[in-house]
């Protein structure tokens, strides 16, 4: 195992994520901040007290269930669970900021894309992740990255929140070992 980040080095990643958010978000739309389900919810509710710090007061927080737009849902078929999607807001015209712990293969993101869409039609969507890990499948690429590290297929990405696991720590596995 390979130590990433640690608790006060992720907590420095989420600040200079929401200072390139705040920086990078129009003044003259709303701003929603929404989060894939599970640790991505949890980065970005982290994300908004920083952002306000930073500047920049999200209009609206959101929790995206992409469970039902899955590639693979005829694989994991009756063992899928649904937690259920918290957008109490129309995201027509908003400018969204989509929230996932880590970008690999671009699936997740994709899935979540679709079912961002199906809910309305935002001004635009940014992708922020806490780590991108590349060997993208798909041509997806994040907005706004806290960590970039290469890994390879063997690799595991953890990422430990408090609020899920306890602790704050983003470890890297070798599947081999």
């Amino acid at each position: 195992m390979t130590l990433l980040l640690d608790r006060d080095e992720l907590h420095e990643t989420l600040e200079k994520l929401a200072r390139a958010i705040a920086g990078a978000a129009p003044r003259d739309v709303p701003v929603a901040v929404v989060g894939i389900r599970r640790r991505g919810e949890t980065l970005a509710r982290r994300l908004l007290p920083l952002l306000e710090r930073a500047g920049l007061k999200a209009a609206h927080y959101g929790v995206l269930d992409i469970t039902l737009y899955r590639d693979d849902l005829t694989t994991i078929g009756p063992n899928a669970i649904l937690r259920g999607t918290e957008i109490d807001f129309d995201l027509t015209d908003t400018w969204v900021v989509l929230v996932d712990d880590v970008l690999y293969t671009g699936r997740s993101v994709r899935a979540a894309l679709d079912a961002l869409m199906d809910l309305g039609r935002p001004r635009a969507i940014r992708l922020a992740v806490l780590v991108d890990r590349g060997l993208r499948e798909l041509p997806i690429q994040p907005d706004f990255v806290g960590l970039r590290t290469d890994t390879e297929p063997h690799h595991i990405v953890k990422v430990k929140l408090t609020e899920v696991d306890g602790q704050d720590e983003v470890e890297l596995y070798d599947r081999r070992d």
